[in-house]
């Protein structure tokens, strides 16, 4: 078979050869000039020399291969024989010889499908001589732009061995091979051809799997059905006709422009404002402000264009600026029943937002009150205070507005630290009697003032009894705070 091989191979170049040699002169006789010839030959020549060869459509490839197999331990390519041992099974010794021939067509320049032919002279590791042959085909696809030509195949076909018995017997078996390689044009009708591969078989045993058989091989070959070179070059692929070749266009199948290597003017935020006349190319925007989305300067989510306060962050219901507050006492018109009159800020009706006059009844209920009594160093309230403090309950009650601030003191008798936590405890235990009574908790805030504040000498006693007191004092709404010691 390889003998064949060779020979069919051989006359089929040898063929080729003298037509090629002699196309220029056949060309030159025909033409009846010398000078025409050398100018349609000059147009290839002018073309840089890595595209000078790049594959065309609608080629034969015809060549020789020759190279290694290294051939799995496991193939599975042996005819069983139960009277030899390991029923007939050999090894193949590593590196195989390899060579053969092929043929290709290339219907478009891109991709092609090719058959081959070949024979592997191998050994058995018991130094038995065993001929391997092989006859597949497969799809190629190649990067068809340049003289230099990466190329990627998938194919399928036999893998088979002949020899003696005793050697490995006669087998033949289903096999796939992968791999790529490059080719190199030498000129318009000659190439070098560079294929590395897997050669996937079946593996020896029993549901065993694959194995897989490393084919590296050096060819040479003729391409047939090259166009011929014309005064004028033909024109330069452009599928999608922008007026950019497709070997300079990035985006072959769009129209594109030549700013952008053949592709679309983009839109990077898909707002429909193209890149160069977008300033946002990142965020989608609008066309009045460039391609930038539509400014909210003061962050209070009211778009510029709807906001009559762009510097200042205000509310919708009044078109984005602050809510008002025009009589400046810190109620917002809204809640000011005196928009134009600031409020008086004395603990009476303060959220009103109107000038007030506290009530005398009210008044009287500030500063010191006078009959409230507690048990002698004690915060126990005496049972003579419930008057007083009835009346102070009833002025609360009628007054909800009012907040108050409850302070205990005591005179210096006794340590500081003693006296500080009996005058928080007095002033809590006249806030609990009111809250006890249902005025609520938030409106009363208390403080221990101890012997800190006197209003009397703490020599006599008179004074000292002075100094024992509580103090009631109206705080503002914005003072007010939970109770607090």
């Amino acid at each position: 078979m390889p003998r064949a091989l060779l020979t069919t191979t051989a006359v089929l170049l040898l063929g080729s050869a003298p037509a090629l040699a002699a196309e220029p002169k056949a060309q030159i006789a025909t033409d009846g000039a010398e000078a025409e010839p050398r100018a349609k030959l000059s147009a290839r020549k002018d073309r840089p020399w890595i595209r000078r060869w790049a594959p065309e459509s609608n080629t034969a490839e015809l060549g020789l291969y020759g190279g290694v197999l290294l051939p799995s331990r496991r193939v599975e390519l042996f005819e069983a024989d139960l009277t030899l041992p390991d029923q007939g099974y050999r090894p193949f010794a590593p590196v195989a010889p390899d060579f053969g021939l092929r043929l290709g067509y290339f219907p478009v320049r891109w991709f092609g499908v090719e058959g081959e032919g070949g024979a592997m002279p191998a050994q058995t590791e018991a130094s038995g001589s065993a001929l391997l042959w092989t006859a597949r085909a497969a799809l190629v696809g190649q990067l068809g732009l340049w003289t230099v030509t990466p190329f990627v195949l998938v194919g399928g076909g036999i893998i088979g061995v002949s020899s003696d018995r005793s050697v490995v017997g006669n087998d033949v078996d289903v096999a796939l091979h992968v791999g790529g390689g490059a080719k190199l044009h030498l000129s318009r009708n000659t190439h070098l051809r560079l294929d590395v591969r897997d050669v996937v078989t079946a593996r020896r045993g029993y549901n065993a799997g694959v194995s897989n058989s490393p084919e590296i091989l050096l060819g040479v070959g003729v391409t047939l059905g090259r166009l011929r070179d014309r005064s004028a070059p033909p024109p330069a692929p452009d599928r999608d006709a922008d007026g950019i070749p497709d070997a300079d266009d990035r985006c072959a199948e769009v129209p594109g422009v030549r700013e952008y290597q053949g592709c679309p003017v983009p839109d990077t935020d898909d707002d429909s404002i193209l890149d160069p006349n977008d300033e946002c190319v990142d965020v989608p925007g609008v066309r009045e402000y460039q391609g930038c989305p539509i400014p909210d300067s003061d962050d209070d989510t009211i778009l510029d264009p709807d906001d009559e306060c762009v510097d200042e962050p205000g509310v919708r219901e009044y078109q984005g600026c602050p809510i008002p507050d025009s009589d400046n006492d810190g109620i917002l018109d809204p809640d000011d029943q005196c928009v134009d009159e600031p409020e008086t800020p004395n603990g009476f009706q303060d959220a009103d937002g109107c000038p007030d006059e506290i009530p005398e009844e009210v008044t009287r209920f500030t500063g010191v009150i006078e009959g409230i009594y507690f048990d002698t160093n004690k915060a126990t309230i005496r049972t003579k205070s419930l008057p007083v403090l009835r009346k102070a309950l009833e002025v609360l009650r009628k007054h909800e507005s009012v907040h108050v601030q409850i302070t205990g003191h005591t005179d210096d008798s006794g340590s500081t630290e003693h006296n500080l936590e009996l005058s928080r405890a007095r002033a809590d235990a006249v806030k609990q009697f009111l809250v006890g009574e249902g005025i609520a908790d938030g409106r009363i805030v208390t403080r221990g003032a101890g012997p800190s504040e006197p209003i009397a000498s703490n020599k006599s006693k008179k004074g000292r009894a002075k100094n024992r007191r509580i103090e009631f004092e109206l705080l503002t709404a914005a003072s007010a705070t939970p109770s607090t010691h």
